[in-house]
């Protein structure tokens, strides 16, 4: 436990919840971060993944109900109003001409019975029944885009951070085979991967909690099989090829949630400008960059790394971790050609000037077709 970074007055047994376990002195001559602290692994480390996702929920919360949300129902009620000031005014227009023939008395009863409500009181009209649920389903779907987007934007600074301090490349990934084990960590190494296993178990709780959307089961495969990554990349000291894969995986995430954002804020233009920019980094980061990923696990890994087991120092590679960690790898870059495929008819959609729309996860829905109230 690193008790030494406690504040005195707090009791010793939440250290593991609160800092980083294991630290352990820095090496002589370390390739990478020479002036952090470094830490080995074990159990206490799931304490930290514990407290990250605590934090999580709250943090999700926090933004949605404080910032994501009232921001979001403020930019569409306003954009509605001001579009029912002209039919305001072809309202008044309309008594005028009433008073003007003497009907004065039965054109304004005839307005209010068409329309149920005061001329005076026609922005908030335009607010209710299925447009105002309309607006609510943007507002929340909009505030749960707005946190997405702002970890997405915090785990790729973070991640970048770490992939230029170590000495990996992202076309040359053989590097990050080299000198295996790479143990201890570096802190902000153990750092990145406690937050991101935290983030899917997290999301994985979230998808369980809420509505299940169309693509649920879709989702879930994939947070599973990227939490089997993390961990068993994490315990069996592939840490560098997990951080590369991190920084190549949370890219085009940033840009797909900013292209839902403005799509539910009904800014059209701005949704398909983005949804293009995230098109052409999908296709690069998941379908280019990973696929140099795949090839390095597969044929490099074996070639560089010798398979031994020794794991009081670190060595903790046999035949059966290379064949689970490349099935889930393969696995992952399955269920990323699905998506393409989603991906290319929302595409099509954009040319023919229909406009970008996400077909994977709009609708909330039980098995069976069946939606939850």
């Amino acid at each position: 436990m690193n008790v030494q970074q406690m504040p005195q007055w707090l009791p010793s047994f939440v250290a593991p919840f609160l800092t980083l376990s294991y630290p352990v002195d820095r090496p002589a001559n370390p390739d990478s971060f020479p002036n952090s602290s470094y830490y080995s692994t074990g159990p206490l480390d799931a304490c930290f993944i514990v407290s990250c996702i605590i934090f999580m929920a709250g943090f999700r919360d926090a933004l949605r109900l404080g910032v994501f949300e009232p921001f979001a129902r403020w930019q569409l009620t306003r954009g509605r109003r001001r579009h029912s000031i002209p039919e305001k005014d072809a309202l008044k227009s309309e008594k005028q001409s009433l008073n003007g023939n003497g009907a004065h008395q039965n054109g304004s009863s005839l307005i209010q019975e068409a329309n149920g409500h005061d001329v005076g009181d026609l922005a908030s009209y335009s607010l209710t029944s299925k447009e105002e649920q309309k607006i609510t389903r943007s507002v929340l779907r909009f505030a749960e885009q707005g946190y997405s987007w702002v970890y997405w934007t915090f785990s790729w600074c973070l991640g970048m951070y770490v992939y230029m301090n170590l000495p990996t490349e992202v076309f040359n990934p053989t590097a990050a085979w080299e000198n295996y084990p790479h143990v201890p960590l570096p802190g902000p190494v153990k750092a990145l991967y406690l937050i991101q296993a935290a983030f899917y178990i997290h999301q994985v709780l979230v998808l369980n909690a809420e509505a299940h959307r169309k693509d649920h089961w879709q989702m879930m495969t994939h947070h599973v099989i990227t939490i089997g990554l993390i961990l068993l990349s994490y315990y069996y000291n592939f840490n560098r090829i997990g951080c590369m894969i991190m920084v190549i995986m949370d890219w085009c995430d940033i840009v797909f949630t900013l292209a839902k954002m403005f799509r539910y804020l009904e800014m059209s233009t701005a949704c398909d400008v983005a949804f293009v920019f995230f098109l052409l980094s999908w296709f690069m980061t998941r379908h280019v960059l990973f696929i140099y990923v795949l090839k390095s696990t597969y044929y490099d890994l074996p070639r560089v790394v010798s398979f031994d087991w020794k794991p009081e120092q670190g060595y903790r590679f046999v035949y059966s971790t290379y064949v689970i960690f490349n099935s889930l790898l393969f696995a992952l870059q399955i269920i990323q050609i699905l998506w393409a495929f989603m991906i290319c008819r929302v595409a099509w959609r954009v040319v023919t000037g229909k406009g970008a729309e996400d077909e994977r996860s709009d609708d909330e829905g039980e098995p069976g077709g069946k939606k939850r109230r």
